[in-house]
């Protein structure tokens, strides 16, 4: 018999359509269905065409209690080329809920509960779950500290703070009403916190999506205790239902040996991995490449590309260097001829790989990153310090903690000088200080590796929460 049509708890996951996102919600989907709940995972169209093409679900196999199910992403789905992120999120606001519906009526067997991206409440959604009676559980995908970031633009409004009177406005104030993130600036949360605009859709967005997070008793957040005790501790007071599971994928590497081969692998992604990258990383000592990657949505301009180059050149270091096709803001990723020989004496350059293979492989020493949540986690996961770059979201907070609380990282200046990228290059591979966090980071890795072992902080966090799936 279909094990869909056994009498077990059915959990709907809704992902908000992102890579990072869509990646963190598939491995939770993977470890409830591994302990016997079905699962309906429901990806945007083009999303999940990306997800299949590029080998995102060969850890799955024929799985009958693993279903994916797809919405619309916009009104045309045989559209091949890319929808840029607003316009998806546009489209989605609008014809979200029809679409969900639709697909819930079509569903073979009752739904336990929703797992919900804290970001997708937007969509609607908990009007569709009131519909059909389904409680919700909303999935932060990140720190609590980016969590937390997040929901200060409703603590912000409610002081008076924030919509600002001009974008500039208290930007160096501290905020020191948040245990675990003392003596944050004002500048250091989501850009999205700091409109001065009450009416623009980014900050009436946030704050919807804050207000929201009020109306639900179970909050997931991709942490782990011992990271942010006094954040967590904090939160806990405010939501009282609070689990933190992370980091997810060393829960997974302790299943099996057979559905994680490699320690590392990254069986979720949207976009194709080049395995030359490890094949390259082979021939390298322990600990002499720094690995480079600014995440599968952050932008720059050409001339930041090029600092970024002739800086990681001039360090004289290995490095493996993840360029998007469309990393670069409006314009293609095209290096001038003299900066790509220069790049081949020292660089391997490629469009993507498996991120958590590459940071697992011993070659590797530091990374260079945008400071997107999957991306620190993982490379805490795998005890590798970091060069920070923060962009957008809870990257700046992100990188405030790392810097300053887990003193694994270093931030590069906004503005992009390759004198910079050299020097902190240079002491992120080679110097005392980059040792020192070396070391560091080898710590949280062990810290890490004690909550997702039996009955260690995350372990029962996950345990807690498939109970709690399992009761209702």
């Amino acid at each position: 018999m279909d094990v869909t049509h056994e009498n077990k708890p059915h959990v709907l996951f809704i992902p908000y359509p992102a890579q990072s996102h869509i990646k963190c919600m598939l491995k939770l989907a993977q470890l409830l269905n591994h302990k016997g709940l079905n699962v309906t995972f429901i990806n945007t169209h083009s999303n999940h065409k990306r997800l299949v093409e590029s080998g995102g679900t060969r850890w799955l196999g024929d799985t009958p209690s693993f279903r994916f199910k797809t919405v619309p992403d916009g009104p045309d789905n045989d559209v091949e080329e890319a929808r840029t992120t607003t316009e998806v999120w546009s489209y989605m606001e609008t014809n979200f809920y029809d679409s969900f519906v639709g697909v819930v009526s079509g569903l073979e067997t009752r739904v336990t509960c929703i797992v919900c991206d804290g970001f997708m409440t937007y969509t609607n959604v908990m009007h569709a779950a009131e519909r059909f009676e389904m409680p919700v559980i909303l999935f932060w995908t990140m720190a609590a500290c980016g969590f937390m970031g997040f929901y200060q633009v409703k603590v912000l409004m409610e002081k008076g703070l924030v919509p600002l009177k001009d974008e500039n406005e208290y930007l160096d104030m501290e905020i020191d009403w948040i245990p675990g993130m003392e003596a944050t600036r004002l500048k250091d949360l989501p850009e999205f916190t700091r409109y001065a605009k009450p009416d623009d859709p980014a900050y009436k967005f946030l704050l919807e999506t804050a207000r929201t997070a009020d109306k639900v008793s179970h909050i997931i957040i991709h942490t782990f205790q011992e990271l942010e005790p006094k954040l967590v501790e904090e939160i806990k007071s405010i939501f009282p239902n609070i689990y933190t599971l992370g980091p997810l994928q060393l829960h997974l590497n302790r299943i099996t040996d057979t559905e994680t081969t490699n320690s590392g692998s990254n069986f979720y992604s949207l976009q194709k991995e080049e395995p030359e990258c490890i094949q390259w990383l082979e021939s390298k000592d322990a600990n002499s490449v720094v690995y480079v990657n600014f995440g599968s949505l952050a932008v720059m301009s050409i001339q930041d590309l090029e600092e970024f180059g002739w800086g990681l050149v001039n360090s004289n270091v290995y490095f493996l260097w993840i360029i998007r096709t469309d990393l670069v803001d409006g314009e293609p990723a095209v290096l001038p001829e003299e900066l790509k020989k220069a790049m081949d004496e020292k660089g391997f350059v490629a469009s993507w790989c498996s991120q958590e293979e590459v940071l697992n492989h011993p070659a590797v020493g530091g990374f260079l990153t945008h400071g997107g949540w999957a991306s620190i986690i993982e490379s805490l996961s795998a005890g590798v310090p970091m060069i920070c770059w923060p962009v957008s979201g809870d990257q700046q907070i992100n990188c405030r903690q790392m810097c300053k609380e887990w003193e694994v990282g270093m931030e590069i200046e906004k503005n992009v000088k390759r004198e910079g990228v050299e020097r902190l290059v240079r002491v992120l591979m080679e110097g005392e200080e980059g040792e020192r966090m070396r070391k560091k980071a080898g710590e949280w890795r062990k810290v890490a590796e004690t909550a997702v072992a039996a009955n260690g902080s995350s372990w029962l966090g996950l345990e807690k929460l498939a109970n709690l799936i399992i009761s209702l």
